[in-house]
């Protein structure tokens, strides 16, 4: 009884002794990059498992510009890029493309325990968990994709013996805040160099209507907008953070404020965060981190969405979603439009939008040309006051096709065609544009789209046609020359949509991706350009749009990030004549026939348009009139065949193509060239 007695008391006395030390909230800091490509996709695995271990780890982020820095002014790291410089780069010299720094934290490089280490973060995206290596817990490199939940434990399992306690207080404008700070520690403590407390403000959710950066990344969290103190000298950081005592005894504590200014950069003020974290610089360990509650605001509005519907006439209404995160209710407010830039009359609102609810505005009706606009909206005149105006205005692109063609032949010589338009709905360079080479060799240009330059995964762009009237179109077909090769392995996508209802439903009717999509070999050494050989006409049977008086149809181009893509030829309807190179003539018009490319040097492509199905005869007669090619009893559907001729053997000239079925009779001119 006695030995169980003494058991007891002893597993007692060693819980008391363990509830004493504090509980380690781990630092993780990733260094990622608004130009990175791989930080995209690396930072969606890493932002689930990081949220899923909140309350182990806490992490903040670095926009680093490694290899090349975002131009936009409002970026991320343009905002803060001497604090981010300043954290990312070498201790002793650098010569990384961002430039060298001889006063600079200096993380090792070292980014797996073979490599040999040097100074400076030197790769994208890396992480370091409180201060260390991420391999130093488990994982096998030190790219955030190695990391999980067993290296996360692993690393807040380690014993600390600080402990940190924050409490901030906010100005009334949120353009300043009082930090109060204490740092304890449960036993005695001699740190190996300075040891410091660093205070990093952090906007933990910010959403960009378009990316900042080239990498196409929109969504950003926990990432450092500022520092303090920090102390900077002609563009670069001399110093960060508060010196903390170097020995320590148990039970001592340290109490400080810091009086932060908020910068005017801030997107949401409502998800600003004070992270805090006590970091030894001689081996730089962080021992504990600690992150304050994001602000209570009281009057903060903000644009979510604008909404214009695809319109028909030259009328189209707009509205606008908002939402308010702030605490008070908004009863009133202003909105200031403007139409392609322009600006229109400012509308006064009365509404009643309690805090964090939701509404949409309609705005008045307004009018535009056909084609594609802009559209904007900023809020103003906030009843009750607005504290962050930046997140006050949406713009989107939209598009009207209030006039209709009886059909289209186009050969895109220029672009964009007459009636034709290009819905860039996030506004980023990669969209579609002017191609260059033409289908099959034959005409003057193209439509490409800027796969190559569109770094954005999921990003599509619509090409629309012009609006048709296929009134007394019985028999509608859609044919259309591509191209397209793949950067490896790469699955970008071309689909086609087609609509009775003016774009209130569309109904997809072509699409293919990747190596469906392609007509070339996989080709990686720089931007794709097809030469003659690497096309393919694609034909659509559309049934449900003959004899429809209204017809809408866009190309729609999704990115991959992979290479180009190239549409020509786009024919559907009562063809519009174009100067094409293809020499046609019809006998009746229940057969219609063309040739691609017309001339040719070794193979071409006929082209029989047929209203019902029907058996041909199909001959080449050469200029003194001798027969060189038959094709008896050809057995062709309804809509578009297309019949691919060999003519690698015949000579340069001229050849005459007859094409003869119960319905009449087609003569076609070849030229050959070598």
């Amino acid at each position: 009884m006695k030995k169980t007695f003494t058991f007891l008391s002893l597993v007692f006395f060693g819980f008391s002794l363990s509830a004493q030390m504090p509980i380690r909230t781990s630092l993780y800091e990733e260094f990622t990059g608004e130009n990175c490509g791989p930080c995209l996709s690396t930072n969606w695995t890493l932002d689930s498992i990081l949220l899923n271990n909140s309350s182990l780890v806490i992490p903040i982020k670095w926009q680093v510009p490694l290899l090349t820095a975002p131009t936009n002014t409002w970026s991320i790291y343009q905002t803060n890029k001497a604090e981010i410089n300043w954290r990312y780069r070498s201790s002793t010299g650098s010569t990384l493309t961002a430039g060298p720094s001889t006063l600079a934290y200096g993380y090792p490089s070292q980014n797996t325990a073979t490599n040999v280490a040097t100074n400076g973060i030197n790769l994208l995206a890396s992480g370091r968990l409180d201060g260390q290596h991420q391999w130093a817990f488990g994982a096998t490199s030190d790219d955030p994709v190695d990391i999980n939940n067993l290296v996360i434990l692993s690393a807040q399992s380690q014993t600390t013996n600080f402990r940190v306690d924050m409490t901030p207080s906010w100005s009334p404008t949120f353009t300043n805040c009082v930090v109060s700070v204490t740092v304890s520690s449960a036993t005695s403590f001699t740190s190996m160099g300075a040891l410091m407390f660093r205070l990093c403000l952090v906007e933990r959710l910010i959403s960009f209507p378009t990316p900042p950066g080239i990498n196409g990344e929109k969504v950003f969290r926990e990432a450092v907008r500022q520092s303090y103190p920090t102390t900077i000298v002609n563009s670069s950081v001399t110093s960060m953070g508060t010196p903390l005592n170097n020995i320590w005894i148990a039970g001592q504590t340290q109490t400080f404020t810091l009086s932060c200014d908020i910068p005017s950069s801030i997107r949401d003020l409502s998800e600003m965060a004070f992270v805090g974290f006590v970091q030894d610089d001689g081996d730089r360990l962080v021992y504990q981190a600690a992150r304050t509650a994001q602000p209570a605001v009281p009057n903060d509005i903000k644009a979510l969405a604008l909404n214009i519907p695809l319109s028909c006439t030259s009328a189209f209404t707009p509205s606008l979603i908002v939402q308010n995160l702030g605490q008070s209710a908004i009863t009133t407010l202003t909105i200031a439009p403007y139409i392609d830039g322009l600006s229109q009359p400012p509308i006064n609102y009365t509404v009643n939008i309690v805090g964090g609810a939701i509404d949409t505005i309609a705005l008045p009706t307004y009018t535009a040309l056909y084609g594609s606009h802009t559209f904007s909206a900023t809020i103003t005149n906030v009843g009750g006051g607005d504290l962050n105006p930046i997140n006050n205005t949406k713009r989107v692109v939209f598009g009207i096709s209030s006039s209709t063609l009886p059909g289209v032949a186009e050969p895109f010589s220029s672009f964009p065609p007459a009636k034709w338009y290009n819905l860039n709905y996030n506004f980023t360079p990669g969209t579609w544009v002017f191609g260059g080479p033409s289908g099959f060799g034959v005409g003057v240009g193209s439509a490409k789209y800027d796969f190559w330059n569109n770094y954005e995964w999921g990003d599509y762009d619509d090409l629309f046609m012009p609006a048709l009237n296929l009134s007394s179109v019985s028999n509608v077909v859609l044919s259309f020359d591509v191209a397209y090769a793949q950067y490896t392995d790469q699955s970008d996508k071309l689909d086609v949509f087609v609509s009775n209802d003016c774009g209130a439903s569309w109904t997809n009717v072509f699409a293919k991706n990747g190596a469906l999509l392609a007509t070339a070999p996989s080709y990686s050494v720089g931007p794709f350009v097809p030469n003659a050989t690497q096309w393919r006409k694609e034909v659509i049977n559309l049934p449900a749009q003959a004899n429809q008086p209204l017809v809408l149809l866009k190309f729609r181009a999704t990115a991959d990030y992979g290479n180009n893509l190239y549409i020509d030829s786009v024919k559907i309807g009562n063809p519009i004549p174009t100067n094409t190179n293809s020499i046609t003539e019809n006998n009746k018009s229940e057969i219609t026939c063309e040739l691609y490319p017309n001339p040719t040097s070794g193979f071409t492509n006929l082209s029989i348009s047929l209203i019902e199905i029907e058996t041909a005869d199909i001959t080449i007669i050469n200029s003194i009139g001798q027969l060189v090619y038959s094709l008896k009893n050809n057995k062709l559907d309804a809509g578009v065949n297309i019949i691919r001729l060999n003519t690698e053997s015949f000579s340069s000239g001229v050849y005459f193509i007859n094409v003869s079925t119960t319905k009449g009779f087609v003569n076609t001119k070849l030229s050959i060239t070598k």
